[in-house]
C-alpha cells in the first residue's frame, strides 16, 4: 500500500468518458463497413499469413461509442479513467531476430488500434475469412460493447541487456538496444519482507488491458498472445477486479480489500502540471540519462513508467483485527476514510496533531503517514491498482489482495524511497506479503494521424 490513499503498497489532458454504452461490436462493425476491413487489410496479411507482412498502425480516428482513443501523445490506459476490470500480461520474447520483434510491435500496434474501437482483432472477424484458416480473431466479445477498452504497452530492462545470470554473469543483449536503456530502468531493490515468486516477476513486454468487462480484456490479451506466437511467450499474468484507485475527479474512491478507501489523494487527469511532475518523463530526463549512463533514452520522452507489484493480504488476519487497530494501523477511518487528525476525506493529515498522553492521532507506524508526500520528498505516483481474488492456498487461505500498479516519472526517486520506508517501517506490513514485481518503460502513444503502417508504439526506441 503506498502514497498517502490508505492502501496496500503501491500504483495531458483530462480524460473524457467513453462516448455511450450499450452498442454490440456487431453493430459497430456495421456503422464502420468497409473503411474497417480496409483499415486492417495489412494486419491480416501478418496475421493469416504467419506475420509475412508488416502489419499496419491505424490512422487516427473519431473516438467511436464506448471507446477510448488509441492514438495520442501518451498511450491510454494512464490518465484514462480507471475501468472496472484488468487482464496484465508479461511476455518473454523467444527470437533474438530485431526485425521479428519490430514486426511483432507493428502487429500489435495494428491490432490494438481495431480492438480497443470494438472491432475485431483481425479484418475477417471470428466467423468469416479462409474456410480451412484459425479465424482472425477468437470471437468470444462478438455481441458485446467495447467496454471502454485500452491497452497499454511497456518494455522490461531485459529487452535491453538480457537477464543476468543467477551467479551473476551479465544478461546478452539481444535486439542492439543497450545503448537505448533508460538510466531509470533500474532492476528494483529486494524490499524487506519482500517474498517474490519468480514466475511472477518480470518480462521482456508488457500489456495492460484495461475495461469494463472482464471478457473484453481476456479477449484483448487473448488475440496478442495468438499474434506473438513464434515470437513471444506468456510469462506471467494477472486478473483484477474493483479497480483500488481513481484517475479522474468524476470518479468517487473505491475500498481494497481490506475495506478501506483507497486512493483519496491520488494523481488526477485534470491536474496536468502535477502529471507534467510526477508521471511523464521530460526531455532533460534523457539529458541527464545520457550523463549519468552513456545511454540514449530520448525515444522515452513523453512515456512514464509501470510499476507492478502483487500484493497479497493475509485476509482471514486482518477479518480478526479490531475496527480500532485498523483504523490506526491505516490512519484512516474505514467509514468516510477521513484521517483520524480529523476533517473530512479530502482533508490533508495533520501529521503533527496529538490526542491524549501527547500521542500522534497519526501513528508514527500509520500507512497514511509513511506514504504521504511531505515524508517521501513531496514525490507522488499515478496509481491504477486492481484487487485480485486467485482461489486458495493448500492451508484454504484465500490468495487474494492488491495488485499494485503506479505510472511514475522516474521509479528511482518516485517509488523506491517510499517503499523501501514502507517495507520497514509500515505497521500495515504485518498484514502483506510482496509476491510479485515488475518494472517497465512506458513509451509515448502512437502520434495522431499517423499513416498505416508508418507508426507502431514504441517505434522511436529503434529508430
Amino acid at each position: 500500500m503506498t502514497t498517502d490513499d490508505t492502501t496496500p503498497s503501491p500504483g495531458g489532458a483530462a480524460p473524457a468518458e467513453p462516448s455511450a454504452r450499450g452498442l454490440s461490436r456487431r453493430g459497430l462493425l456495421g456503422l464502420a463497413g468497409g473503411g474497417a476491413a480496409a483499415l486492417g487489410l495489412a494486419a491480416t496479411a501478418g496475421f493469416a499469413g504467419g506475420r509475412a507482412q508488416a502489419a499496419s498502425a491505424a490512422p487516427a480516428a473519431p473516438a467511436r461509442p464506448g471507446t477510448y482513443a488509441f492514438t495520442g501523445e501518451h498511450q491510454a490506459g494512464i490518465v484514462t479513467p480507471a475501468q472496472d476490470r484488468m487482464h496484465l500480461a508479461a511476455f518473454d520474447l523467444t527470437t533474438t531476430s530485431r526485425d521479428e520483434l519490430v514486426e511483432l510491435l507493428r502487429t500489435w500496434t495494428a491490432m490494438a488500434a481495431r480492438l480497443t474501437q470494438g472491432l475485431p482483432a483481425g479484418p475477417f472477424g471470428p466467423a468469416s475469412g479462409p474456410y480451412d484458416a484459425p479465424p482472425d480473431d477468437t470471437g468470444e466479445v462478438l455481441d458485446l460493447p467495447p467496454a471502454g477498452l485500452t491497452l497499454t504497452f511497456g518494455f522490461g530492462r531485459s529487452l535491453f541487456v538480457g537477464t543476468p545470470g543467477p551467479d551473476g554473469t551479465p544478461g546478452v543483449d539481444r535486439f542492439g538496444l543497450a545503448g537505448r536503456l533508460p538510466a531509470a530502468l533500474v532492476e528494483l531493490p529486494r524490499f524487506a519482507q519482500d517474498a517474490l515468486e519468480p514466475q511472477r516477476c518480470d518480462g521482456d513486454l508488457v500489456v495492460q488491458a484495461c475495461a469494463d468487462d472482464p471478457q473484453v480484456a481476456v479477449h484483448a490479451i487473448r488475440n496478442l498472445s495468438r499474434a506473438a506466437f513464434g515470437t513471444a511467450t506468456l510469462r506471467w499474468s494477472q486478473l483484477g477486479y474493483g479497480r483500488t484507485s481513481s484517475t479522474s475527479t468524476t470518479q468517487a474512491t473505491p475500498r481494497n480489500l481490506f475495506g478501506f478507501k483507497d486512493g483519496t489523494a491520488n494523481l488526477k487527469a485534470e491536474d496536468p502540471d502535477a502529471l507534467a511532475e510526477h508521471v511523464w518523463v521530460q526531455a532533460g530526463d534523457a539529458e541527464a540519462g545520457r550523463a549519468e549512463t552513456g545511454t540514449d533514452a530520448g525515444w522515452l520522452t513523453g512515456g512514464s513508467y509501470l510499476v507492478a507489484r502483487r500484493i497479497r493480504m493475509t485476509i482471514e488476519t486482518w477479518d480478526r483485527t479490531s475496527l480500532r487497530e485498523q483504523e490506526a494501523l491505516v490512519g484512516r477511518t474505514k467509514g468516510e476514510g477521513r484521517p483520524l487528525s480529523g476533517g473530512t476525506e479530502f482533508s490533508e493529515p495533520d501529521l503533527e496533531a496529538t490526542g491524549r498522553g501527547g500521542l500522534p492521532l497519526v501513528a508514527t507506524d500509520a500507512h497514511v503517514r509513511l506514504a504521504h508526500p511531505s515524508t517521501n520528498g513531496g514525490v507522488r505516483m499515478l496509481r491504477r491498482g486492481y484487487n485480485f481474488t486467485d482461489g486458495n492456498d493448500a492451508l484454504g487461505r484465500l490468495d487474494a489482495g492488491l495488485f499494485f500498479l503506479a505510472f511514475v516519472r522516474d521509479p528511482r526517486t518516485h517509488y523506491v524511497p517510499m517503499q523501501s520506508t514502507l517495507s520497514r517501517q509500515d505497521a500495515l506490513m504485518e498484514y502483506l506479503r510482496h509476491t510479485g514485481s515488475g518494472l517497465f518503460a512506458v513509451p509515448p502513444g502512437v502520434p495522431d494521424g499517423a499513416e498505416p503502417g508508418a507508426s507502431f508504439v514504441g517505434e522511436a526506441l529503434f529508430a
